[in-house]
């Protein structure tokens, strides 16, 4: 990396640091954490607390269970990483939430071409409504249910972000032949051996021929997303159709 290429870094807010880097350590994105490719900071929100005991959560006002991490504690944590205070125009700032807008691979790929993002992890019954709009966080969620805090979620939004960095993954093209790089789920695959159980691998991806492979590969994507993933099949984006020009009607 060039000084005019700064590496992606990410910030965690989180109560349990220890956490990271966890499955961020290993495989691919381990690789390219240890080789220097991106950066990862884990911070203790429990630092920022101002009474002996570090006391980051209060009950909730007009009651209810659980507990509210408080607005003041976590407001003064994130200044303490961004070192610049109400800055709605620096890095992405996100909170991991079951209420948050769906991650999506394109969202995935904004932040990847970032400089990486600022990720808050929530605990307890959530955080106080008012850092959330003081401090301008994105609430993002990873799917329909919840988890016991935000640090898994901000582990799997991490990871699909650097395996998009440059350098990260082997091949180019393994980033761009998957689940969601074009609105449709990833075709099967199917490798050695040639019968498995007496099931043998589709004849047409053993024929040679790139085209009908491509085809195929379209085909099943295409199936897999209308079987499974409706939602996704509606959404996904016209495809481009070629133009006819017209023909020519003057005598020359």
């Amino acid at each position: 990396m060039t000084s005019s290429s700064p590496i992606w870094r990410t910030t965690v807010l989180t109560l349990f640091p220890e956490m990271f880097p966890g499955p961020l350590g290993v495989s691919l994105a381990g690789k390219a954490l240890e080789s220097g490719l991106w950066a990862l900071e884990a911070r203790d929100i429990r630092d920022s607390a101002t009474d002996r005991h570090r006391s980051v959560d209060d009950t909730p006002a007009g009651g209810g269970p659980g507990m509210v991490l408080r607005a003041d504690v976590l407001a003064a944590a994130i200044d303490a990483a961004e070192m610049v205070p109400d800055a709605p125009n620096s890095r992405p700032r996100l909170l991991m939430s079951p209420r948050g807008r769906p991650l999506t691979q394109s969202r995935v790929q904004a932040l990847a071409a970032g400089p990486g993002p600022l990720i808050v992890c929530g605990r307890f019954e959530g955080i106080d409504q008012r850092v959330i709009e003081a401090r301008h966080l994105e609430e993002v969620s990873i799917g329909d249910y919840v988890l016991s805090g935000g640090e898994i979620a901000a582990m799997a939004l991490i990871d699909a972000c650097v395996r998009l960095l440059p350098g990260v993954m082997g091949k180019l093209a393994s980033g761009t032949e998957e689940s969601f790089s074009d609105g449709l789920l990833e075709y099967p695959q199917y490798t050695r051996p040639q019968t498995f159980e007496g099931r043998p691998i589709p004849e047409i991806l053993t024929s040679g021929d790139h085209a009908k492979v491509a085809a195929w590969r379209h085909a099943e994507a295409e199936a897999l997303t209308r079987e499974r993933r409706p939602d996704l099949w509606v959404q996904r984006p016209a495809p481009k159709t070629r133009q006819k020009r017209p023909k020519n009607t003057t005598e020359g």
